[in-house]
């Protein structure tokens, strides 16, 4: 599955989301298991070419079976929300996710943060500092 999640993760980075998610059907039909991993590259494929709602039917699904969620995944799925406008989307994924007990960083508040201020919308922002404070994550 190693050379299969690099050539999920280098379709991606060429803008080819349609190929990454063909060499994922076939990793299934293989009867592979996708890992966090091999999401994370689908997700991250899927935000290059523009696929935001693809992106987050993807972290659905990782969210809803067996494989464990983590902040790089989480951080993903926000970042093809920020791409989109989508900073009502950002946020839930945020919520879901503290919810879920992942252990998040800088780099998804961040992310969140990001959207708002790219959807001008500032004053949404502002909520976070509490929120980091919550999960033990320090100011930077």
């Amino acid at each position: 599955a190693i050379t299969l999640n690099a050539a999920i993760s280098a379709l991606g980075k060429a803008g080819q989301w349609e190929q990454a998610m063909q060499l994922c059907n076939s990793m299934l039909q293989c009867m592979l298991e996708l890992d966090t991993i091999t999401f994370c590259s689908a997700i991250n494929a899927c935000d290059n070419g523009g696929e935001w709602e693809m992106a987050l039917h993807l972290f659905s699904v990782m969210t809803q079976g067996k494989v464990e969620l983590d902040s790089i995944t989480c951080n993903a799925a926000i970042c093809a929300c920020e791409k989109a406008d989508e900073g009502d989307m950002a946020l839930r994924l945020l919520s879901s996710t503290m919810q879920s007990k992942v252990e998040l960083d800088r780099v998804v508040f961040n992310a969140v943060i990001s959207t708002y201020e790219k959807c001008s919308r500032w004053e949404k922002a502002l909520q976070f500092p509490g929120s980091m404070g919550q999960t033990g994550i320090k100011f930077d």
